[in-house]
């Protein structure tokens, strides 16, 4: 992996472009864990402040101080978007690969599981969701059930590649070897779809972060654990840009778009990368 991410940086300029924009997101993470302030302390600082050389980025009209809040609100919603795609990540791997290799009954009983989370409605069911566990709905809970949700599309993905590792012959040589399944989707399989997992990981972060601030902004998650919906839900609840404290929703929203083009350069590139053609192009071959 790591020589995918060296080759990428050297020839494709949107993934490069896409990595720095990240390295920013990671150093603004970083930077929370140095807060002055508790992520949920309110009222410490004068209210509704515009960005001046003492607060960068002015405060809010709960005594928060706009910046050192948004690095902890992008702390949490990455390490949710994080914690999505690496669950539904296992996910689309198991089902993908077993359902690849093993064919017959076991493909036909995982794709049946996979197209009826496929048609699943999301937002609504999880809005259901939220009012069933209102009172026992925490961010855990929250990311299990997203991560439940959001594999099938990858897993069918996953699927026509293993299909095709099947007839090689290294897979043949693998079976008479004595090989287990297991040690043939792990040690055989597993390396030829890292790279599409690691596009439709990207992609499947930009779907939770965008469901998460969705969520957060019509309050349907914790409204006291500090998240970038969740800064633009409080925004909304004090009427900040009515008041004119626009700084409060344009931090946030700056933000969000940074995020989610890195993630979009990242996943645009690698799905490049995976097209051999493409790949060749930009090689100049």
């Amino acid at each position: 992996m790591f020589t995918i991410v060296r080759d990428l940086a050297r020839q494709n300029m949107e993934f490069l472009c896409g990595l720095l924009l990240f390295a920013v997101i990671v150093g603004l993470v970083i930077m929370s864990y140095f807060s002055p302030y508790g992520a949920t302390d309110i009222y410490l600082l004068p209210p509704d402040m515009p960005p001046d050389g003492e607060y960068w980025l002015g405060t809010t009209s709960r005594g928060q101080d706009v910046f050192w809040q948004l690095t902890t609100a992008l702390r949490n919603t990455l390490f949710f978007g994080i914690g999505v795609a690496f669950i539904s990540r296992i996910i689309s791997l198991v089902v993908g690969l077993v359902a690849g290799y093993a064919g017959g009954t076991v493909d036909r009983v995982l794709m049946a599981i996979n197209d009826s989370v496929m048609v699943i409605p999301q937002f609504p069911l999880l809005i259901l969701f939220y009012f069933v566990l209102k009172d026992s709905m925490t961010w855990t809970a929250l990311i299990l059930i997203m991560a439940s949700l959001g594999w099938s599309y990858d897993a069918r993905l996953i699927r026509s590649v293993a299909i095709s590792l099947k007839t090689r012959s290294f897979t043949t040589q693998s079976v008479y070897s004595g090989m287990s399944m297991r040690k043939i989707l792990v040690e055989e399989h597993l390396p030829y779809v890292l790279p599409i997992v690691f596009a439709t990981t990207m992609n499947n972060m930009i779907w939770s972060i965008g469901m998460e601030i969705t969520l957060s902004v019509l309050g349907f998650t914790d409204i006291e654990t500090p998240t970038m919906g969740m800064m633009i839900y409080w925004a909304n609840a004090h009427s900040a840009l009515i008041s004119g404290i626009w700084w409060w929703v344009a931090a946030p929203v700056a933000v969000i778009v940074v995020l989610f083009l890195a993630l979009f350069l990242l996943s645009m590139s690698m799905n490049e990368y995976n097209d051999p053609r493409s790949r060749l192009n930009r090689m100049g071959n």
